[in-house]
């Protein structure tokens, strides 16, 4: 997997001219997203520039130290923008920092421990930032997911729970429904890899000249390793997080004003 592509400055703002169409199309249908893109596109400048010279670093560096300092950010940065997106949860940061950190340690440590990659930094950095950023998106819907089902029936929980049953089981129906509801966006979309789309990484490598066999092996790998650590995440914040909704003697707390 050594091919390489070159990619010069003039190709990158060509690729501007989809952004304009983006933008022409929201002011043309009244969307409204004309500012929203417009920082999106710049964001990401930033943020990718800046995250190449960190990657660029490491590389050159070697040390595995900076991979899990590197690591360890995105799972404190990951944890802060999942907790945006659940905020309806309690203490919401707690549970979704041990679900990225489990889901991010556990991953890497099996990927390794198995002979599926090297424990390298040009392994690790990639692989560990697709798993935090997957993780942080299933455990930010389940938790969400968590929320509003709690708050939705919480007439039969309460019931539930009149009826001598624990906090752990009148919460269990809507964990479990929690739990899918973080974990199905990756089981869809890998049913329907190869058929309906192709996975950013197996573009990247055939972009870059990568045997099309090799760039398949690859996008298997990493698309099975993601599935677990999905897993791992929403089980873990859900399983944390619905404590929450509880008194420590069970009773369900009265939800938080709006």
């Amino acid at each position: 997997m050594n091919a390489e592509v070159g990619i010069t400055l003039g190709e990158v703002g060509a690729s501007l001219a989809l952004v304009a169409i983006a933008i022409a199309v929201s002011r043309w249908r009244g969307a409204g997203l004309e500012t929203d893109i417009g920082v999106a596109v710049l964001r990401s400048f930033v943020q990718l520039v800046a995250l190449g010279y960190v990657i660029q670093a490491i590389f050159d560096g070697g040390s595995l130290a900076l991979v899990f300092a590197l690591i360890a950010a995105m799972v404190v940065f990951g944890a802060f923008t999942a907790r945006a997106r659940a905020r309806k949860v309690p203490g919401a940061l707690g549970p979704l920092l041990a679900a990225l950190a489990l889901a991010g340690a556990a991953t890497l440590a099996l990927v390794v421990a198995l002979g599926i990659f090297e424990p390298e930094p040009r392994y690790l950095v990639p692989v560990g930032g697709m798993v935090i950023g997957n993780a942080m998106t299933a455990a930010a819907v389940a938790l969400n997911r968590l929320a509003d089902d709690i708050r939705d029936k919480a007439p039969q929980i309460e019931a539930t729970l009149a009826l001598g049953a624990s906090a752990r089981e009148a919460a269990a129906p809507v964990v479990r429904a929690s739990l899918r509801s973080g974990m199905i966006t990756l089981v869809d979309s890998t049913k329907t890899t190869g058929l309906i789309f192709i996975p950013g990484t197996m573009v990247g490598m055939l972009v870059a000249g990568a045997e099309p066999t090799e760039a398949v092996r690859l996008q298997m790998i990493l698309l099975w390793v993601l599935l677990g650590s999905v897993a791992i995440s929403a089980v873990v914040a859900t399983g944390l997080a619905y404590r929450r909704f509880f008194t420590p003697a069970d009773q369900l707390r009265d939800p938080p004003a709006p």
